[in-house]
C-alpha cells in the first residue's frame, strides 16, 4: 500500500448519525475529544481530535447526503489492495455490499456486510 499503511491496517473509523452535532457533544463530554469541523457543502461533519495536541482519531459525519442509508455505528475503515476484487470475495463469501465503492479524498472505499450482519468499510489508498 502507499502512505506507508499495509493491507489490513484499519485507517478511520467513523460514526455516522441523524444529529452528528448531538454525539460530538456527547464523545466531547464522555471521552475529552475535540472536534474540528469538515464542511461537506451546507453543513459539517466532525473530525474527532485528542483533547491535547489535536490529532484527528476518528470522524462523526451526518446521516446525509451520500451517508444517508450507512449504519448508526461505529465504522472501521480498513486497507485492501484492490477494493473491487474485495467486493466481489465479500459477495462470492456471503457478504453483501452496502454502500459504495466511492471517492473520499485521494482514495475509494466501500461498506460490506459479513455474513453475520456485521459491517466494516474497506479502503484503498
Amino acid at each position: 500500500m502507499s502512505n506507508n499503511h499495509p493491507t489490513g491496517t484499519i485507517l478511520w473509523k467513523d460514526l455516522t448519525v441523524e444529529n452528528a452535532d448531538v454525539i460530538r457533544d456527547f464523545y466531547g463530554e464522555v471521552i475529552g475529544w475535540k472536534h474540528d469541523p469538515v464542511n461537506m457543502g451546507g453543513y459539517a461533519d466532525y473530525n474527532m481530535t485528542l483533547p491535547k495536541g489535536g490529532e484527528a482519531v476518528a470522524g462523526i459525519c451526518h446521516a446525509r447526503g451520500a451517508n444517508d442509508h450507512l449504519p448508526a455505528q461505529w465504522l472501521l475503515y480498513v486497507t485492501v489492495e484492490d477494493i473491487d476484487s474485495s467486493i466481489r470475495r465479500a459477495v462470492e463469501l456471503g457478504g453483501h455490499l452496502v454502500d459504495g465503492p466511492r471517492g473520499m479524498g485521494k482514495n475509494r472505499f466501500c461498506v460490506i456486510r459479513d455474513p453475520a450482519g456485521a459491517v466494516i468499510a474497506l479502503i484503498s489508498e
